[in-house]
Formats: structure tokens, sequence, C-alpha cells
């Protein structure tokens, strides 16, 4: 098994050209790592094999991707962002929305991995907004990984998956088969899953929140800022952007109001009209 620096910087390069992803300097010993236990685990004795495989075979670029890729992930994975989620903006969308025709709710899970981010979205709204069952509500759940998608549809987890699931949600919303817990029809429905590549541009319309936790880290720090800036022209007017911990907007030019709930920054949209507000949102 036998990988060379160069064939490496190939794979990286690869991978940025195709995704956006950038792992840089900092991740070169996690990068190399994952390579060859990639390597290793699909019986391939060079690097050279490996780029054959994955320039000739999307599945095989997918797999690879997906193995570099794989973070630990949960349902409720940051507990303060779900409760600022529960006790700050959905109330707040609720009296906005409430007199509306219909009441609708879009949210965009960005980089939903195997899904249980979306569907911790979905139970919090189920729990919290008042007649939630008479809202026209639309998770868009996407990712750039199809293996990942894939898993999040089945919307099958195993126990050590469910540890942050309470009793009563369990029994509201999960199924048992087997070994698994299964996201019952009234959550699943909630959600559409869809693969996106974030670093090509595709308008979606209008959205109350987007949640992008722990996916910024992956681009570089202009692709970032490209990001933050569509994530504030895909917002409504007053909407929120959800952030990982060891994500922040300090060097994006964008102007959103920054709220603090515990150990949690979200970021809004201004509500109020004001010139530089149409001005940054002509940009």
């Amino acid at each position: 098994m036998i990988v060379s620096e160069h064939e490496l910087s190939e794979i990286r390069g690869l991978i940025e050209q195709r995704s956006g992803i950038l792992f840089d300097s900092s991740r070169e010993r996690f990068f190399s790592t994952r390579v060859r236990e990639h390597l290793d685990a699909r019986k391939l004795a060079h690097g050279t094999d490996l780029l054959r495989l994955i320039k000739s075979s999307n599945v095989e670029y997918d797999t690879l991707l997906q193995r570099l890729l794989t973070q630990e992930t949960s349902f409720f994975r940051y507990p303060a962002v779900f409760e600022a989620l529960e006790k700050k903006v959905l109330p707040e969308l609720h009296m906005k929305k409430f007199w509306e025709t219909p009441r609708a709710l879009r949210i965009w899970s960005a980089g939903c991995a195997t899904g249980e981010e979306p569907y911790s979205i979905a139970m919090t709204i189920a729990d919290t907004l008042e007649f939630a069952d008479a809202w026209n509500i639309r998770i868009l759940a996407t990712d750039v990984s199809r293996t990942a998608l894939d898993h999040a549809e089945h919307g099958a987890y195993d126990a050590r998956a469910m540890e942050s699931v309470g009793p009563k949600q369990r029994e509201q919303y999960f199924s048992r088969a087997g070994e698994h817990f299964v996201v019952r029809p009234r959550i699943r429905n909630l959600v559409n899953f869809a693969p996106m590549n974030l670093a090509q541009v595709v308008y979606m319309g209008k959205f109350d929140c987007i949640f992008c936790m722990n996916v910024l880290i992956y681009f570089s720090e202009e692709r970032q800022a490209q990001l933050v800036q569509r994530f504030y022209e895909y917002l409504e007017p007053g909407g929120y952007l959800f952030l990982g911990h060891a994500e922040t907007i300090n060097r994006c030019d964008v102007k959103f109001d920054t709220h603090t709930h515990q150990d949690s920054r979200i970021y809004q949209k201004p509500a109020a009209s004001s010139r530089a507000a149409v001005a940054q949102e002509r940009v």
C-alpha cells in the first residue's frame, strides 16, 4: 500500500475542484491517514489505483469523500442551539406568521450528513409550534455525499445514535424495527433530502432558518465568505443562520445581527428595510 505526496496532492486537488472542500495543511495528517485507510479497505496497492477509480466512478469518489467527511453526528448535538430554536426563534416565527395563509415555514439543513440534524429540527418544531399540523412546514436537507443521504432517507438509527433523544420523543416520533429506531412518517414527511454541492450556486427560494453547522470549516476563507453571502441572500428578513461552535462570520462582509444563547451564537438577518439592508440585499 503506497501513496506518494504527489498522489495525495492530486487527490486533494480533485476533491477541491469537484466539491470546493479543502483539506489544507492543518488537516494534512488526518487526510493522509484516511486516504491510506481507504486504500487498505478497498485493497488497492497504490495511490494511482485510487486516483484511477475516483476519476472514472462517481460512486468510488463519493465513497472516499464519505470517509474523509465522516465526523461525529447525533440528534440534538448542540443542545443550546435547539433550545434557541425552541425558545427564541420558533416563537418569533409563530407570531410573525400566525395570520398568514397558508402559514409556511421553510428551513434548510445544509450539510445534513446522515439526517440527525434535520430530524432534530423537525422534532423540535413538532414539539414547539402551536398547531404544527396546520402549518406548511418544509425542511430541505442537502449533502454532497449520496451515501450519507441514503442513510438519512431510510431514517433508521441504532441505540447509540438515539442517546440524546428523550423517552417521550422516542415514543412519539420513532418505531422499533429490530435493533433500530425508525423515524415515523409524521416527522419523515417534513424533510426533503437532496444531493447538493455547496460550491455550486443553486437558488432555491427564501428560508426562515438555515442550519450550516460544522460545514464551513471544510472550505477556504474565500468560499466561506461566498457561502455566508449566499445564506444572507437566501434568508427572509428576520431569518436566522445557525453555524457550528468553531465557525464565525467575523471575516465576512455581511450585516447579520448576532444573538447569544448560552454557549451558542446565532445570526439574524435584519428585519428592518433600512438603506444599508437593502443595499446589502442587492450585492
